[in-house]
Parts: structure tokens; sequence; C-alpha cells
């Protein structure tokens, strides 16, 4: 049983390209349509109720486009409406906040955790009960980085700009002290994060960045990889693979009944790209991610949501 439909992928902007770039990875036979609001990012900073109207009319979209399954990309809108978005869609709807708080739970070493991600999903505080929902002895250290989107919107993924904002932004996480010279968080002076997660799929893009800040005694983990895992598996299990996927290996072709496919099979896959922003700019981020790859993005006006 398989369904050559594509997989409808959402973000607020060009952030959620780099959980399409995992799902290329793990499942390379899968098509997919990608739809990023860059004319309303960054979605971090705006209300619940923005949030949630914003991306129902992008998700509508994507569900006109008779996508088999949906990955909403975007943290934010993940943290703020994912039991909305499975109530009002009947195929299955995949989030990044879970996948993302399991893998960092996991990556720990010290139990001591920091969460970097917008201020609305600091404000759900959906990591920090994420990750002790599969950890309750894991320490929790949220803090709202509003910086990174618009620069990273901006095209600015690296040099002295945002080196500085870097710099600045992680501080509190790093062991800066207040005016009064007590700790931003509350810990002793040697308990620090051994573990950082991103919670917002643009902070990836400046990964090499946040890790020379964060220096190499601290793992950087993102949703995207942990993410692209849980697709492959909710489409296996609900029998909507694309024609041609296996999940066996040359050496074991059969596993869990799958055969191996030949070279070709079918209709190679297709990849659609659509932004609400400006065409040229997630053109050229895009680029940096794919090269050639992807030559179909196409700028998109949104209905207002029901």
């Amino acid at each position: 049983m398989s369904d050559p439909r594509p997989i409808g992928v959402f973000d607020s902007g060009v952030g959620g390209l780099t959980v399409l770039r995992e799902i290329l990875r793990r499942s390379p036979h899968e098509s997919t349509v990608y739809l990023g609001d860059n004319l309303r990012a960054p979605y971090g900073t705006r209300s619940d109720e923005e949030v949630l109207r914003f991306s129902v009319q992008a998700l509508d979209e994507l569900a006109r486009r008779d996508v088999k399954a949906i990955v909403v990309a975007c943290n934010t809108s993940t943290a703020v409406a994912l039991r909305t978005f499975r109530a009002r869609y009947d195929l299955p709807v995949l989030g990044v906040v879970r996948p993302g708080a399991a893998a960092a739970a996991l990556a720990t070493r010290n139990r001591r955790v920091g969460v970097i991600a917008t201020p609305a999903t600091v404000r759900s505080h959906a990591y920090f009960n994420a990750i002790k929902d599969e950890n309750p002895a894991v320490e929790v250290y949220e803090h709202a980085t509003p910086r990174f989107v618009p620069m990273v919107e901006a095209g600015i993924l690296a040099g002295p700009e945002m080196e500085a904002a870097v710099a600045e932004e992680l501080a509190p996480l790093l062991g800066e002290r207040d005016g009064a010279g007590e700790f931003v968080f509350p810990r002793p002076p040697s308990a620090k994060i051994d573990t950082l997660l991103l919670g917002c799929t643009h902070y990836p893009l400046i990964r090499p960045v946040l890790a020379r800040a964060v220096g190499d005694r601290v793992a950087i983990v993102d949703s995207a990889t942990a993410t692209a895992a849980t697709l492959a598996e909710l489409l296996s299990v609900n029998g909507l693979e694309a024609p041609g996927t296996t999940r066996g290996t040359a050496a074991d072709p059969g596993k869990a009944g799958h055969s191996r496919p030949a070279e070709t099979y079918g209709a190679p896959p297709s990849h659609l790209q659509l932004t609400t922003g400006d065409v040229g700019r997630f053109t050229s981020i895009a680029a940096r991610m794919f090269g050639e790859a992807f030559p179909d993005v196409a700028g998109i006006e949104l209905a207002a949501g029901a």
C-alpha cells in the first residue's frame, strides 16, 4: 500500500527548510509542498490569536492541495495550536516540539538543558513540559531569543552582526549576572547546561555561530532530524509511504516486509516551494541549502481562514 501524494510542510518563513532538508534525506521518494509565510514572519513575537489565524490560513492552503500529511515545521505554531490543527484536518498533522524535546532529553548528560526559542514558544512552556514528560529529572532553562528570526529572514546567517547578536542573546544561559549580581537563571555557578535545544527551525541556519558561542562541551540539538524520523514512521504506520519507499537495506531488502525498489520507480518525486513574501530572497536562502535542486519557487497569497 502506497500513496504518491505530497507531504505538506509549513513554517512562518525559511526556517522550516531545515526540516524539509532532513525529510528529503530520510524519505527521498516523497514529494513535498512547502509553504513559508515570510510576509508575516516572525510569528514568535505575535499574539497566540494571530499565530492561530495565520497558521490556519496556511494549513488550509496545503489541505486544498491534497497533501497526505502536514508537518508544522514552525515551533511557535506547534506550541500554540497543534491540538487545534489535528482537530481541524482529517489527515496526520505532525509538530516539531515533541521530537526535539525527546532528542534533547536523550542528549543531556548532566540533566541540564537550555532551550532558546521565540517569545511565543517560551510563553507556552511547550518545550519545558515536553522535556519533563520525557525525563522529569531534567532541569529545563527556557530563554526567548527574538532577534534571530528577523535576521535569518533577512539572509544574515553569519558575520559580525550575527556574532554579536548571538553573544548577547545567549549570555543569560551561559552565566550572565543581572544588575544585582545574581544569575539570570538561578542555579549553582558550576551547574551549567550541557545541551542547547534550538527551539525554532530558523536557528539551525545559524548553527555554526551558535556552536562557537557555546563551545565544544555543549551539545546542540534541533528537531529536524527527529521530526523526519517520526514522519517516516507515521507514514509507514498509516500506509502513506510513496511508491518505491523501502525500509530495508541493500543487504537486507526485505526488512519489515518491504521490498527494495528498482532504481527508477514510476514518476520521480516533485517538490514545490511557496512563499507569501519576496520570492527572490526566499530562493536565495533555499539555494544555499539545496543548490539548484529546487527551481520551483512561487509566490502565493493566502485566503482568510474560517
